[in-house]
């Protein structure tokens, strides 16, 4: 749906995914609310974009492992005026090793951000679209979080809860005109692997089972404005995914 009055919030809009949401929603006529901690980068994104499609793009740097940070974020775009139409939830790490020693407030930063700020976001977002009747909502989560596997324990049970948290939203919302996915990228080529260490692992891995952000993304726009709750993109995954469960 277009309509150049509509407003997207995007998290992790700085690269990959969210960079690739920010794109193609600045087509499709969303003004935008860019979201990430590099404040540069967003500034030169919002900047291109607006310049590129003549949408009103700005930007909030924050850092959504912070406990504070959904509700400064809500509230800053309340003081600027905006109505948040389209949400994407899709900043993300790669998370640290649960069962690895370290310091556990590395882990809580990490449910801070992959789980309870996804939470209050829509908690803070979602009420204002019922009210008016309207509102898009993607939850990125992971093919991870469709198939339980040895690993670090933490990145697959995050995205597992995100996809339940999505289902039942969506059921909750889709009478009041709030559609809400959970969007399931398998391997996207993306920074997420470069910036995570894992090169080596990706670079030993047969291409085919790799899809462009852009495939992820459009698909992602195209499942949500279907009502489907939960969404593997990439066909090798959406065949893959019954098999799983």
């Amino acid at each position: 749906m277009q309509n150049e009055t509509r407003t997207a919030l995007i998290t992790g809009a700085s690269a990959g995914l969210g960079t690739e949401f920010a794109r193609q929603l600045a087509a499709r006529g969303y003004n935008l609310v860019l979201v990430a901690r590099n404040a540069e980068r967003l500034q030169a994104l919002a900047g291109e974009l607006a310049a590129e499609h003549g949408v009103e793009a700005e930007y909030v740097a924050s850092d959504l492992s912070r406990v504070d940070a959904p509700q400064a974020l809500f509230d800053e775009t309340r003081r600027r005026g905006l109505h948040i139409d389209y949400l994407v939830n899709n900043a993300g790490v790669a998370g640290p090793n649960l069962l690895e020693p370290g310091d556990w407030q590395e882990h809580r930063d990490f449910y801070q951000l992959m789980m309870l700020s996804i939470a209050e976001l829509c908690h803070l977002y979602i009420p204002p679209m019922r009210e008016r009747g309207f509102g898009r909502v993607i939850n990125v989560a992971s093919m991870a979080g469709r198939a339980a596997r040895s690993g670090g324990c933490n990145y697959g049970p995050a995205k597992a809860w995100v996809i339940a948290l999505s289902e039942e939203l969506a059921l909750t919302v889709a009478d009041d005109g709030v559609l809400v996915s959970a969007l399931c990228p398998g391997f996207t080529h993306t920074e997420f692997h470069e910036r995570a260490g894992l090169m080596d692992m990706k670079n030993g891995m047969p291409k085919f089972i790799w899809y462009d952000a852009e495939v992820v993304v459009r698909e992602g726009l195209a499942a949500v404005e279907r009502g489907k709750k939960i969404y593997p993109s990439g066909r090798l995954y959406r065949f893959l995914d019954p098999l799983f469960q």
